[in-house]
């Protein structure tokens, strides 16, 4: 029987409901909306915080941290690059977020996000931080309350440690093909995958990737997390066992975190994500690629 390792890091809106008063316990959003475009310099997307839905309505005394605005590298040639320690700890100290804290965060739409966040502060060394299980759709369908009010958790000092295995280059990705101890997986969607659009550039797949869509590890009714032998049971169809190390990839390095996400709750010890994923691999004529189309 497979099994969640660190259940904790994973929590229900019954649980977050009973404890949303604990004094140690800090709430944060972390939503980002893509609008698909064709052409023009924001393709493949037009990035846009949430931060005004935040605004309208959010749990009561969530803060929101704005991955796209503050913790993305802004000099990075691609969206949502790991910024660097000091940057990092910088803007989720300013939301409060310090190192004795509890950190429960959660998305709206794409559950990536909220994965997407847990991930970067596990790659600063923060491990006391949990994903909000089924979102903020979850929630707001049970009719649980919902606020307005800014947050005001005070500043904190945040501590990096960092982890850089945790994210990985092209050359590493590169490196890898061909070999067999190392599972590349892709969690875009199969069409992508396949090579049926051009979305990021040269259409098509890492050569040698297998395809996962982070999608395929939720519940489609409830946003939540498939159980863990379902999960597990997806894993090992594509060829990601616990004895090879997995490198996951997708658009920009935000679906990875799901399936990345995952891979660490049942237990796997070598995950890592490329974090420009093929938002530099596409484009990048150098490197190859392979469609099955």
């Amino acid at each position: 029987m497979a099994e969640y390792r660190y259940p904790g890091a994973i929590v229900s809106t019954d649980w977050l409901a009973a404890h949303l008063n604990d004094p140690e316990l800090h709430v944060y959003e972390s939503t980002v909306f893509l609008h698909h475009v064709e052409e023009g310099p924001d393709a493949p997307y037009r990035v846009e915080s949430g931060r005004a839905q935040y605004n309208a309505a959010h749990i009561p005394g969530a803060g929101f941290i704005d991955i796209a605005g503050d913790l993305s590298d802004a000099d990075a040639p691609t969206h949502f690059m790991m910024p660097s320690a000091n940057r990092f700890a910088e803007v989720v100290g300013r939301a409060g977020l310090g190192d004795e804290a509890r950190a429960v965060i959660y998305s709206r739409g794409n559950k990536q996000w909220a994965t997407r966040l847990w991930w970067m502060l596990r790659a600063m060394g923060f491990d006391n931080a949990a994903v909000l299980d089924g979102g903020w759709e979850k929630w707001s369908a049970e009719e649980r309350p919902a606020s307005d009010a800014p947050a005001a958790y005070a500043p904190a000092t945040f501590t990096p440690r960092p982890r850089p295995e945790l994210f990985v280059g092209k050359e590493a990705v590169a490196a890898a093909m061909g070999d067999a101890g190392i599972c590349t997986i892709n969690a875009l969607l199969p069409e992508l995958h396949r090579g049926e659009s051009k979305r990021y550039g040269r259409a098509g797949h890492i050569p040698g990737s297998v395809s996962l869509p982070c999608a395929a590890l939720l519940d489609p009714k409830t946003n939540t997390f498939l159980p863990p032998d379902a999960a597990q049971a997806r894993f090992e169809e594509i060829g990601a066992t616990p004895d090879r190390k997995s490198i996951v990839y997708c658009g920009g390095g935000i679906a990875a975190t799901l399936d990345a996400f995952l891979l660490h709750q049942l237990g796997y010890e070598d995950i890592t994500v490329y974090d420009a994923s093929m938002s530099e691999w596409a484009k990048d004529e150098s490197l190859p690629i392979d469609v099955d189309v």
